[in-house]
């Protein structure tokens, strides 16, 4: 065994060659990690291992899904890393059956489409006869032949009244009356954004827009005690009966 100098000479010698050594094993190691790195990217991003081979679309009917797989037109084959998430939703929300729409990457090769369907509030009798159904958001979204059961219709006095804003006031009426009163209403016609008439019994409600929809309700519901053939309530600070 070497001892004394001979000893620390070979100690000196071997750290130096340690020193050496190190940059060329930094070298071997980061050549190593973005080795593993490029291949990782190339499997996730561009190999055909984890691309699209299903896209799958729930929560909607089963008539939904083709129209709604047709509209995402996502290719299979396509990496599944790549795929524009936003560009797919924003082409299933063309769908005006659609109220809301999310994308999810279920790896190893399937996109999900999660929708909700539009849920009717009512349907609107437009003056051609036709009946178009409304969600809560006051959206008209489809063409019926038959009200769905139980969606109350109202009608619309003009093509003007078939606006969104129009709509929606329409909705606002529909959503504060109580079911007790809904079926006592025997008419509800939109003729704009800030008209909305409806029929209790023989008494004409003139109801007007959106706004204050409970206190409207609660001065309407006073007023129909004394039975008058017109109660107007569009501007509930001073309402009128006559």
């Amino acid at each position: 065994m070497p001892t004394g100098l001979a000893s620390s000479a070979a100690r000196f010698q071997r750290r130096a060659q340690d020193v050496r050594r190190r940059p060329v094993r930094l070298v071997a190691y980061a050549a190593g990690a973005l080795l593993v790195v490029g291949l990782l990217v190339w499997v996730v991003a561009f190999s055909p291992l984890l691309a699209v081979r299903t896209v799958e679309v729930v929560g909607v009917p089963s008539s939904e899904v083709a129209p709604i797989r047709a509209l995402a037109r996502v290719p299979l084959g396509q990496p599944l890393a790549r795929v524009d998430q936003d560009l797919v939703a924003a082409r299933v929300a063309e769908r005006a059956t659609v109220a809301d729409v999310s994308i999810e990457r279920s790896w190893p090769g399937t996109l999900v489409i999660h929708a909700s369907p539009r849920v009717p509030f009512l349907v609107v009798k437009n003056p051609q006869g036709q009946l178009k159904v409304v969600d809560a958001e006051g959206v008209a979204y489809a063409q019926v032949s038959a009200a769905p059961k139980g969606v109350p219709t109202v009608n619309a006095a003009s093509e003007a009244a078939l606006s969104r804003d129009a709509l929606a006031a329409a909705v606002s009426v529909v959503k504060v009356l109580p079911v007790g009163v809904q079926h006592r209403v025997g008419n509800v016609t939109v003729s704009s954004a800030n008209l909305v008439t409806l029929k209790l019994g023989k008494t004409t409600v003139i109801w007007g827009g959106v706004g204050e929809p409970e206190r409207k309700l609660a001065i309407m519901t006073a007023l129909l005690r004394s039975s008058p053939k017109v109660i107007d309530v569009s501007a509930p600070d001073t309402p009128v009966t006559r």
